[in-house]
């Protein structure tokens, strides 16, 4: 048995060489145009090239219905196929035509090799056509002609002209209304000059005029040059092509060198009046031009291509089933993944250009970061095409998935945190995660949380300044705690403290509703800080305060279970504590000893033991708390605040303060105020 070994020291390439010709004048008007100005003539061939190039070609009843689709989308002229080649084809043409499915605003066109019997059956098939394009084609590659016709330049050109007067002939016989279009096909490995010449002479046969002008079409079968070339090869033609005013120059660009795109954008810059290709470039070998990214790159550049693909899942999902192709996820803006972010950076950079657009900041010009299209504009959404999360995906990419999806519009704070966590998730998963599962995440971290206590009841009075009345309900039983605060927020935090001796600050608080109506709710996000860490909380309901209640609890409850604290207060600290709260400015321990019937001295080791502060301790951060929260809400003198709080000498307050905050009372208040 033979087997073939590829050696590093084989040259594979010395075997390959350009095949290609360059035209006898080489001119470059076309590089100076930066775009393409106006839509060209489009003719979707997928009924005909792509068709043939499919494992299994469509039935009849599929053709229809990728007609009407072809229809829909805004196609004047639509190659339907070769008559002449099986009687599926001959018979779709004839249900076209025999159904009265051609609109009047629409051609259907058919292609026919330069032989009689072929072109006379062609004829058969097209009688009684509205207006149909009737497509000659024979190959003039030297390739062609020297290995598989055997035939000179001079035959050759015979060959076509003798099919341009038969079809010129039957056109006059049949009934209808017929155009002539030619190819030179296997164009790319043609002598330029001798395909002018070749066209030309067909052009005299036709002799096309205003009321009835030809298309000369140049196909790239098979590509085998640079895009700059194919354009400098097209320009020629344009400018040497007899009769040029009433001819319609027309490109089919295929794809075997990956180029058909730049092959079609190149030629329409070059001269071409009109393109031929196919949805999604399905066709032979590598497939013809995609009219849809042909399409699609113009209206990126404002240019109204006059074709709709405002709904482009759909057509791609009907063209995957009359097909049995599959469009590639990164095919150019019909793909799936073609608008989605995975990567952090760019999750961010998008999230951060939609809130700008959202904010009216770019007019009504397009120019999010990473999407050079509105993926609204061809039918997709932002909720499930935009930001997609795995662990490449970054804070942004998350919180623009629960705002976009869920209303969760997280502060800018929290928004790395969550990321992180949502991150950690999906790449312990190995996989990516889906919106659904990601606020199931968010949720079960920050939302609502309850696992330590929960508050029952709460009510609010206004007296010097807000007093809460609360059931905290913990290890199965329920305590009432009356304190006073700032707000009505603060004064739900200073019971929290008070039941559980523990010290944090409340660092954020934001709220906004989700919704719209009746069924709208708010959700509040709390961030506090203890010991140095940072805890946030968020809590959802219909009402505004009691979301407000449920994130701060949220946050209290992962700060207790972080510290490991399961047990509150004894009811009498509590009280204890409360009182001093709330008579800061004048209690004494004299006074307190009095108010719970207990001596100076149990009292005082009992509040040290039970609360981690001395009598004095616990006044001094009463006092300093009302004083901090003076300085940034009112324009009251320091000498007026330190003595509301108790202190006649307002430099020993400041001292105290220092001590507390490690700035003065005018340092805190310019911070803060």
């Amino acid at each position: 048995m033979n087997y073939f070994v590829w050696r590093k020291d084989m040259n594979i390439a010395a075997k390959y060489g350009k095949s290609y010709f360059m035209p006898p004048e080489v001119t470059y008007d076309w590089v100076k145009k930066d775009s393409i100005e106006k839509p060209p003539i489009w003719c979707s061939v997928d009924l005909r090239d792509g068709n043939q190039a499919l494992i299994e070609p469509m039935g009849l009843e599929e053709k229809l219905e990728f007609f009407r689709m072809l229809v829909d989308i805004g196609f004047k002229e639509i190659e339907v196929g070769f008559p002449a080649a099986s009687d599926t084809e001959y018979n779709f043409m004839r249900a076209l035509i025999e159904r009265d499915m051609i609109p009047k605003d629409v051609t259907v066109q058919v292609l026919t090799q330069a032989r009689e019997h072929i072109i006379r059956k062609t004829f058969e098939a097209v009688k009684g056509a509205p207006h149909a394009v009737i497509h000659l084609y024979n190959s003039t590659s030297v390739a062609q002609r020297e290995q598989v016709f055997k035939k000179s330049k001079e035959e050759v050109r015979q060959l076509a002209v003798d099919g341009a007067e038969l079809l010129k002939t039957l056109a006059a016989e049949t009934d209808g209304n017929f155009t002539f279009e030619y190819s030179p096909e296997s164009f790319p490995g043609t002598e330029v000059d001798y395909a002018v010449e070749v066209c030309n002479a067909v052009l005299d046969v036709w002799k096309p005029d205003a009321e009835h002008k030809a298309i000369i079409n140049i196909p790239t079968t098979v590509q085998i040059a640079m895009p700059h070339v194919f354009a400098c090869q097209i320009e020629y033609i344009h400018k040497h092509l007899k009769y040029r005013d009433n001819v319609v120059l027309s490109v089919h660009p295929h794809n075997d060198r990956g180029c058909g795109i730049s092959d079609a954008e190149f030629g329409i810059l070059a001269g071409a009046d009109r393109v031929e290709g196919t949805l999604f470039g399905n066709g032979e070998r590598t497939g013809n031009v995609d009219i849809v990214t042909l399409a699609m790159n113009m209206v990126c550049h404002g240019v109204d291509p006059k074709l709709d693909f405002s709904n482009i899942s759909e057509i791609r999902e009907k063209y995957e089933r009359f097909t049995g192709m599959r469009v590639y996820e990164r095919t150019p803006y019909a793909g799936d993944l073609v608008f989605t972010a995975f990567s952090g950076s760019h999750q961010d950079a998008i999230s951060k250009g939609m809130a700008w657009r959202e904010a009216g900041k770019s007019g009504d010009r397009w120019d999010v970061p990473y999407l050079p299209l509105d993926p609204k504009d061809v039918g997709r959404e932002y909720e499930s095409d935009v930001i997609r999360i795995n662990s490449q995906s970054g804070k942004g990419g998350v919180a623009f998935v629960l705002k976009q999806n869920f209303g969760m519009d997280l502060p800018d704070k929290m928004k790395e945190e969550v990321g992180y966590l949502v991150k950690g998730v999906s790449d312990s998963r190995h996989q990516e995660l889906s919106p659904e599962a990601i606020y199931r995440i968010f949720e079960e971290h920050y939302v609502n949380l309850c696992d330590v206590f929960q508050i029952s009841e709460c009510h609010f009075e206004q007296k010097d300044g807000i007093t809460s009345r609360l059931v905290i309900e913990h290890n199965k039983e329920r305590r009432t705690i009356e304190t006073t605060g700032n707000g009505r927020l603060d004064a739900v935090s200073n019971a929290i403290k008070m039941y559980f001796g523990i010290s944090y600050e409340l660092a954020v608080y934001e709220e906004h509703a989700i919704s719209e109506g009746s069924s709208s709710k708010a959700a509040a996000y709390v961030e506090i800080i203890c010991k140095g860490k940072n805890y946030w909380g968020v809590g959802i309901d219909e009402d505004i305060i009691t979301s407000s209640i449920a994130a701060l609890v949220s946050a209290a409850n992962k700060m207790l279970k972080s510290e490991n604290i399961v047990e509150g207060r004894e009811e009498r600290i509590v009280d204890i504590m409360n009182y001093i709260q709330n008579h800061y400015a004048d209690v004494t321990l004299d006074v307190l000893a009095d108010q719970f019937n207990l001596s100076k001295p149990y009292l005082s080791k009992y509040i040290k033991e039970k609360s981690g502060m001395t009598f004095q301790d616990a006044v001094k951060k009463a006092r300093m708390k009302k004083a901090r929260t003076m300085l940034k809400e009112t324009n009251q003198t320091v000498e007026s605040i330190a003595a509301y709080v108790g202190y006649e000498n307002v430099e020993h307050f400041n001292r105290l303060f220092k001590k507390a905050y490690e700035m003065t009372p005018v340092q805190f208040r310019r911070k803060y105020q």
